[in-house]
């Protein structure tokens, strides 16, 4: 009882796990979907309406342009005349002191009591005609007022911006107000700038409520559209009246809000639609992808782009930020294809292109252009390893974008001139969007533990540093790798596995004999450190290349992958030559095998059932006495038989068949690999 408890756990904390995960994948949809209805439909003046019959749902009004609209505002408020408070106690303070100062100092200058009494009676006039400050002015000028109304004891007076006092114009005033009988020079002297101080102050609240008063004239509709009056048809024109009617009709949409009753049943309708949707993707799933159905990473990552591009797409339909069609959709089934496989890429782009056309008005013609775009993409990129791949297949959908919308375009044109046009630019900053997939795909083979084929090429590079490094300290290994890979690749692509991975697989599988390079084989040179230790530690020494190959990936951020060919390619088999030798020396001795045998596991891929078989043929094929046609042939049939004898590929999906291809496959490599050169004839004096 225990023991099942034990298997059943990781299986329920799987499936809380993938529960979690579709709870929370609907919700977050659901709740960015526009939850209101929303004008979506998509118009331009003097274009066809692409859509069907338009009628009126309700009443409202026409609404004048926002140019008419400026234009009326801009006339009426040139009667606009905002309010300044006259302060009184300005001119009192100013002119007490001047006094002060000619008590004091300016009666040296001027000792006349006439300029006295003339500087006081110019500073009556300036203050009472009223002095502005500049900063007031200038905004006045800046907003071409003619005309101010100057508040005194209760009573407001209209008076004209030409006879508001600025401190420039009162100053002049001052100084040459008389110069017949009173010297400019003299007065000059007394700084009368001193004395000037704005006695206008701007009465924001009077002036504003003016200005609203001015602008409540203003009708700002021009016409009235009744309930269920048409309003455009399928191919119609969309002219200048059509169009202000449209404009009007999307505002008034915009602006009415559902009731409570009409605000539950579309959440309860969306909350079905996307339920039932990423429900019948799990069933695909489960179904028909079980292995990426059991693993979190894969199921996380579908996931997370579909609510990637859902939520976008909501967001954009709701705040009209930029057209839907910018948004680059076909990189979802591009990603998922790089990582996962066609079949799956097509079903995710199809269940998240029907969740985005939920937010849309007319989906029809968005879910149509989708899907054309998204199968461009998925035909046109089947293996990522160059970045010109993506640079094709970013042009390829930019082309099935373009050419599907000039179809459906023509179809509802009655002339050429008709044709839209911007809707190309729109594909073409998709296209560019597109190319932003590969720094993205970088991105999640981090979040998500993916190995992309770009990742394995820039991986298989032999001048990487550990690739040179295994080159140096252990060259027969590094040899051996080589040849390793370019026999697994064969083998792989004849039966359809993965040949970059398992060639980039094949060329790390070995790095750990780098730590004691001379304990093996093809790295001797004469010597043989085995010959002065126990068959038991000569074993332990073979068998810590795969823990010293796991620490090395670890230090040098090897992709799991990688990791899982080094842990794989002996699988839990035992290190026979040290076993048998050991066995043969002690004669009816009970062995401990776990001494010689892999730490495992045994492989669980067709990749890593494929090196394995590999690297046992290719190292035993250095053993052969003759490279003949039968001698490789009954090799390669007796090494990968007793594999399949000894279960090693109970755990890994491949079949008899698969096996049969590949010993074929290893046959004839090793006769190409081993084949007798002929010997050149030596010149003849």
């Amino acid at each position: 009882m225990k023991s099942f408890q034990t298997n059943r756990q990781p299986l329920l904390k799987d499936w809380v796990y993938r529960a979690a995960l579709f709870v929370a994948t609907v919700s977050i949809i659901v709740y960015f979907l526009p939850q209101e209805g929303k004008f979506n439909y998509q118009f331009d003046i003097n274009k066809p309406w692409k859509y069907g019959l338009l009628q009126a749902a309700f009443d409202f009004p026409i609404y004048k342009s926002d140019e008419q609209v400026r234009h009326e505002q801009d006339s009426i408020l040139r009667t606009y005349a905002p309010y300044f408070t006259l302060q009184e106690n300005v001119e009192d303070e100013m002119v007490q002191k001047f006094q002060e100062d000619y008590r004091q100092q300016l009666n040296k200058l001027i000792p006349s009591p006439a300029y006295q009494h003339h500087i006081e009676r110019l500073l009556h006039v300036v203050y009472q005609k009223g002095l502005i400050s500049p900063t007031d002015y200038n905004r006045l000028l800046q907003d071409s007022i003619q005309q101010l109304r100057i508040v005194e004891h209760n009573t407001s007076n209209l008076q004209d911006m030409s006879e508001v006092m600025t401190f420039k114009r009162a100053y002049e005033q001052l100084i040459n107000a008389d110069t017949l009988h009173y010297s400019k020079r003299l007065l000059q002297l007394c700084n009368l700038d001193n004395y000037l101080k704005p006695n206008l102050a701007f009465d924001s609240k009077k002036s504003e409520s003016a200005r609203e008063d001015l602008l409540e004239n203003i009708s700002w509709a021009s016409g009235f559209v009744m309930n269920g009056q048409k309003i455009i048809d399928r191919g119609e024109m969309v002219d200048g009246q059509t169009y202000n009617i449209l404009r009007s009709l999307q505002k008034e949409s915009n602006k009415r809000g559902e009731t409570i009753t009409e605000k539950r049943l579309t959440l309860a309708g969306q909350s079905l639609f996307v339920l039932l949707l990423i429900g019948i993707f799990f069933i695909y799933l489960n179904l028909f992808r079980s292995d990426y159905y059991l693993m979190r990473g894969s199921v996380t990552l579908l996931l997370s782009l579909m609510l990637l591009f859902s939520v976008l797409s909501s967001l954009i339909v709701e705040h009209a930020l930029v057209s839907i069609y910018i948004v680059p959709f076909a990189m979802l089934p591009l990603i998922i294809r790089i990582f996962l496989d066609s079949r799956t890429a097509f079903m995710a782009h199809v269940v998240t292109v029907l969740l985005c056309s939920i937010a849309l008005r007319s989906p029809y013609e968005f879910i149509l252009l989708q899907l054309v775009a998204g199968m461009a993409a998925i035909y046109s990129l089947r293996e990522l390893s160059q970045r010109s791949q993506l640079l094709r297949s970013a042009f390829l959908i930019t082309l099935a974008y373009s050419l599907l919308y000039l179809a459906i375009d023509l179809i509802h044109v009655s002339e050429v001139s008709q044709l839209t046009t911007y809707m190309y630019v729109n594909f073409f900053i998709n296209g560019i969007l597109l190319l932003f997939a590969y720094p993205l795909l970088f991105i999640l083979e981090k979040m998500f533990g993916f190995t992309s084929n770009v990742t394995l090429v820039e991986l298989s590079n032999i001048n990487t540093k550990l690739m040179r490094q295994m080159s140096e300290e252990a060259p027969g290994t590094f040899q051996h790798s080589l040849q390793l890979a370019n026999l697994t690749a064969a083998a792989a692509n004849s039966i359809g596995a993965n040949s970059q991975l398992v060639r980039t697989g094949a060329m790390y599988h070995d790095i750990g004999k780098m730590m004691n390079p001379a304990f093996f084989t093809e790295n001797q040179t004469g010597f043989n450190p085995h010959d002065q230790i126990s068959y038991q530690q000569s074993a332990q020494v073979v068998i810590s290349h795969v823990s010293d190959g796991l620490r090395l990936a670890e230090k040098h951020n090897l992709p799991q992958v990688i990791k899982d060919f080094i842990r794989t390619h002996h699988g839990r088999g035992l290190t026979k030559y040290f076993y048998i030798s050991y066995c043969n020396e002690h004669p009816g001795e009970e062995v401990d095998t776990s001494v010689f045998r892999y730490p495992g596991p045994d492989p669980f891929t067709k990749e890593q059932a494929i090196l394995m078989m590999a690297d046992a043929v290719e190292a035993a094929s250095r053993s052969l006495h003759e490279y003949t046609e039968e001698s490789i042939s009954n090799l390669v049939e007796k090494i990968i038989d007793s594999q399949v004898n000894e279960g090693y590929f109970k755990e890994c999906p491949i079949t008899f068949r698969d096996i049969a291809t590949v010993k074929g496959v290893f046959k004839e490599k090793l006769k190409t690999m081993y084949h007798t050169r002929i010997s050149y004839p030596e010149l003849k004096k």
